[in-house]
């Protein structure tokens, strides 16, 4: 078991490497190809064996709270109509459909074994939805849709599969019995996820109330809600997968306290959430993998049934799935044209469009995580005692739909629909970009203001004024997206560092300020240019090998006992005014030529002086400054921790880009080597 734990890790680690050299290829069918290597070559090493109800508890239950949990309630409310239709109409429509048509080209497979394959393929996968949202362009009202759809129709299909396996078992299925049942189990699991959740929720606020503000209790807590909920709903014979569901909406519906603390602890509780996810659904796609080479094996050796048949029923089943959602999808967007109701416009006539757009919600069906999940948790033998009739032959069947329909949504979808692109002007973005960063500001303000005390009212006024002259000035910011003040940055820190080699050659400025302010420049370089290198470079290889040196040495010569290093403080402050003005000089140079853009270069020429000027105001202050000095450094390292939380909150909630959000990220992290840089 170790040895399987450890072999998915290392897999899901690689496929988030080979993710980012391949980005075409979906993250999904990365996972699902190690996992067949995984099985060719290390079938004798590794053993999958599973229990179906601990299956259901260790990956179905977090995966679904983990999807409720971050939901966008408001697209829940808007798009309410489609959503229950795909996810509850469709999925039961579906699995007859399937069902039935698997039944009578295969009589070997019960029509309830069929039904309960044809639930399994209901749900829609999340991991390959959200990757083609970051390629293609995807409506705001189908990408709504679908992230719905993905949350509720888990619910349904898993329920609906559920019976019809419990009949495949027992062999005996009433539809008053299964209808009753259904009843009980779907409010049932309603009203158990409501309580528990409320339960949960007015738990952890009294635990708060008792001083318990640890991120380690408040995270653990949270991991344990939904498997709490889920065992407790299945002792109550209620469904445990809506109450789950249930459980992680209401965490997203109630109202949380606004403060600090608080917000830290849910900032580091969504980044373990999102490490979970990632874990849990790549283990799943790399456990598919695994599986496809041993159902092929048990499928190809049945004499019963030909291997081209085999492959044709796949392709029949997938059809007849994508048929089915596309015949549903077309007749949503036909009402939605004819019926526009809550949105107040005007009925228009069908259009092409809205066939693409129903075309594009088909294809971005892609079946996966859930699927797979709820197949494994087929019983080896039935109720009787005997062998669970065919059940290799379904899995292989239902492995190879979800390839099928990872196929056409990575290859497939980006052909039909428009390639992303930013359809907001540049002025809006820019407006966007400006304001996200403004609100970030003041909550880091906000923040120093509650963290301010008599001691250290002093220190943190200081803060808060560099963070206030921030927001005065955000419209002067870089804009990481211009590649024309991106090169220009990065030309004037290629001045900087050959007016630095010009003081050290002429033994103004000592080896060791010199390289290790050079290795600042390098560093800087590499985050504006977001870690992209340049072609090889003798010379600079060479000044990184002695900036290494350098750097070692005085590390070793610190280390000492009785070091007699001096501090350089002074010194490094006079290099970096020097090496700034040098910079300043060739800019405004560059301007009176025209060969620069003026706009770009008095950017940089503000930044500039104005930190020639707080390198000069920092000598103001030789006794009294010491303490302020260090008061004010650990203040501001808190202030830009707090500022690297409100980035990851603000792409959480989507209201800037993962580019965007790097770009912020890189800014603070400039900020955070100025400050350890300068002594």
């Amino acid at each position: 078991m170790l040895t399987l734990v450890l072999f998915l890790t290392i897999a899901v680690l690689l496929s988030a490497v080979i993710d980012r050299v391949v980005p075409r290829v979906s993250l999904p069918l990365i996972q699902i190809g190690l996992g067949v290597v995984i099985a060719i070559f290390a079938s004798s090493t590794i053993t999958v064996d599973l229990e179906p109800d601990l299956f259901l508890v260790l990956f179905i239950a977090p995966l679904l709270y983990i999807e409720a949990k971050n939901a966008d309630r408001m697209q829940l409310w808007v798009n309410k109509g489609p959503i229950l239709s795909l996810a509850i109409g469709l999925v039961v429509v579906t699995a007859v459909i399937i069902g039935l048509a698997l039944h009578s080209l295969i009589p070997a497979i019960s029509l309830a074994a069929a039904l309960a394959l044809g639930a399994a393929l209901g749900p829609t996968d999340a991991v390959a939805v959200s990757s083609l949202s970051k390629q293609i362009s995807i409506p705001q009202r189908q990408w709504g849709i679908l992230r719905g759809e993905l949350l509720l129709n888990d619910a349904s299909g898993i329920v609906m599969f559920q019976f019809a396996l419990t009949a495949a078992i027992t062999g005996t299925f009433s539809i008053a019995d299964a209808g009753t049942s259904f009843l009980v189990e779907f409010f049932g699991g309603l009203l158990c996820g409501a309580v528990l959740g409320y339960v949960a929720n007015l738990a952890l606020r009294k635990f708060r109330d008792l001083g318990i503000e640890s991120a380690t209790f408040h995270v653990l807590y949270e991991l344990c809600v939904p498997f709490i909920v889920y065992l407790a709903a299945q002792s109550m014979h209620v469904s445990g997968v809506i109450a789950v569901v249930v459980a992680g909406l209401l965490n997203v519906i109630t109202p949380r306290t606004d403060s600090p603390s608080i917000a830290r602890m849910n900032i580091v509780s969504n980044n373990v959430w999102e490490v979970l996810s990632f874990a849990l659904n790549g283990i799943v796609f790399i456990l598919l993998g695994t599986q496809l080479p041993a159902s092929m094996r048990y499928a190809w050796a049945d004499d019963t049934i030909s291997n081209v048949s085999l492959i044709l029923f796949i392709f029949l089943i997938t059809a007849i799935l994508m048929g089915v959602r596309f015949v549903w999808c077309v007749c949503l967007e036909w009402w939605h044209v004819r019926h526009p109701g809550h949105n107040g416009g005007e009925p228009r006539r069908f259009a092409r469009q809205d066939v693409r757009d129903a075309l594009v919600t088909t294809l971005c069906g892609a079946k996966g995580t859930i699927t797979l999940s709820i197949l494994f948790t087929i019983p080896m033998f039935m109720s009787t005692g005997a062998r669970f009739p065919e059940r290799n032959l379904i899995i292989f069947l239902g492995c190879g739909v979800i390839l099928m329909t990872l196929l056409l949504a990575t290859f497939v979808v980006p052909l039909v629909a428009p390639k992303k692109e930013c359809k907001q002007s540049e002025i809006d973005a820019r407006h966007n970009y400006f304001e996200v960063l403004s609100d970030i500001l003041r909550n880091v303000i906000e923040e120093l203001t509650a963290q301010q005390t008599k001691r250290n009212r002093r220190s943190t006024r200081v803060v808060i004024k560099a963070y206030q002259d921030r927001l005065a000035n955000t419209k002067n910011m870089i804009d990481a997206d211009d590649e024309a003040i991106v090169g220009l940055r990065s030309q004037a820190l290629e001045w900087e560092q050959e007016r630095a080699l010009q003081l050290m050659d002429q033994g103004i400025v000592s080896a060791d300020v010199g390289y290790d302010f050079l290795g600042r420049l390098e560093r800087m370089e590499r985050l504006i240019k977001h870690g992209a290198g340049r072609r090889f470079d003798l010379k600079r290889w060479a000044s990184r090998v002695r900036i290494a040196y350098a750097r070692l040495r005085r590390a070793l010569v610190r280390a000492l006992p009785d070091s007699k290093l001096t501090d350089s403080g002074e010194e490094m402050r006079s290099l970096q005014q020097e090496t700034a003005r040098y910079a300043v000089d060739i800019l405004r140079a560059e301007m009176s030529k025209s060969t620069v853009a003026a706009e770009d270069a008095s950017k940089l020429i503000l930044e500039y002086e104005a930190s020639i000027a707080a390198l000069g105001n920092s000598r103001t202050s030789v006794t009294t400054s010491i303490r302020i000095a260090d008061e004010s450094d650990d203040i501001r390292r808190f202030a830009y921790r707090t500022e690297l939380e409100q980035i990851q909150r603000m792409y959480e909630e989507e209201r800037i880009s993962r580019q965007e959000a790097r770009n912020m990220r890189d800014n603070v992290m400039l900020m955070m080597m100025d400050l350890d840089d300068t002594v």
